[in-house]
Parts: structure tokens; C-alpha cells; sequence
């Protein structure tokens, strides 16, 4: 697959999020099978992800051959402070779309040789752009079939 049909896909699957939560009710939000996190705490866990994913990613076009921090989501979660299950999602909306669209941007302008800038992940070892690409277009997909089996 060529970079500029991964990043069609890495923007498709964004809209796709950005629609489904875009569809949510307030009253939706705090769903559960008691299986997972609910809707909230999706889009709370996205934005973090997200961030997350937006700086490996300029760490492997800037600094290849460096360490890439892995982190704890369970903990991120379950920490009251960052409020994962009381605060509104419309902050972590806005910040999904903007490193989203920021990474798209990245992407839009990346050779077919950076796809191999490679990183060490301190949690799955070897990291290359293209591996940070399939997980990055996976992701929001996942979450959104995780949000629409809390709502069934």
C-alpha cells in the first residue's frame, strides 16, 4: 500500500470517530455492558493515545534510531486526577482532531524510505513509521466498535 492510500485510510478512519461521537447523546456517554470502558473513558483514553502517537511519530521522522516511551493506559484511566470518568469530552474531541489532522499532515509529506525509520518502543521493541501507521489507522476503528457494542 502506498503512503498516500495509508493516509487516506488514517483520515478515514478519523471521520469515522469523529462521526460516531459526533452521534452521541449526553446520555450515552456513561453506557456499560460492564465490559471495558464506556464511550467517556474511550474518548478520554483517545485523546491521550492520540498525543501519544503524535509525538513517537515526530520522534521517529526526527530522531530515528531513539527510545519511544511506552505508558501505562490502565493507569492513565484509573488516575482521578486526569478524570476519565467525570470530565466533559469535548476537550479531548477537539485535541483528537487536532493531532489527528497534525499527524495527517506529517503523513501527507512523508517519503516512501521514512516508512522505515525505525525507533525502539519501550514496550514492543522495534518500532518503524510504517508499524506506527497500521496501529494508528486500527485504532480509532477498534474504539469505535467498542463504543458501539457499550450502546447495544
Amino acid at each position: 500500500m502506498s503512503i498516500k492510500d495509508s493516509a487516506q485510510d488514517y483520515r478515514v478512519a478519523t471521520e469515522e470517530f469523529l462521526t460516531l461521537v459526533s452521534q452521541l447523546k449526553p446520555s450515552d456517554l456513561d453506557k456499560s455492558d460492564g465490559e471495558g470502558w464506556n464511550p467517556r473513558q474511550v474518548i478520554h483514553h483517545l485523546a491521550d493515545s492520540e498525543a501519544q502517537s503524535y509525538a513517537r511519530l515526530r520522534r521517529l521522522l526526527a530522531e530515528p534510531g531513539t527510545i519511544i516511551q511506552g505508558y501505562d493506559e490502565g493507569l492513565w484511566a484509573n488516575n482521578p486526577t486526569l478524570g476519565y470518568t467525570t470530565r466533559d469530552v469535548a476537550t479531548s474531541i477537539a485535541v483528537f482532531t487536532a493531532v489527528r489532522q497534525a499527524s495527517y499532515e506529517l503523513l501527507c509529506d512523508l517519503t516512501e524510505a521514512q516508512l522505515e525509520n525505525t525507533c525502539t518502543h519501550t514496550e514492543s521493541g522495534e518500532y518503524t513509521v510504517r508499524s506506527w501507521l497500521r496501529s494508528y489507522i486500527r485504532h480509532p476503528l477498534d474504539h469505535s466498535e467498542q463504543i458501539r457494542a457499550q450502546l447495544r
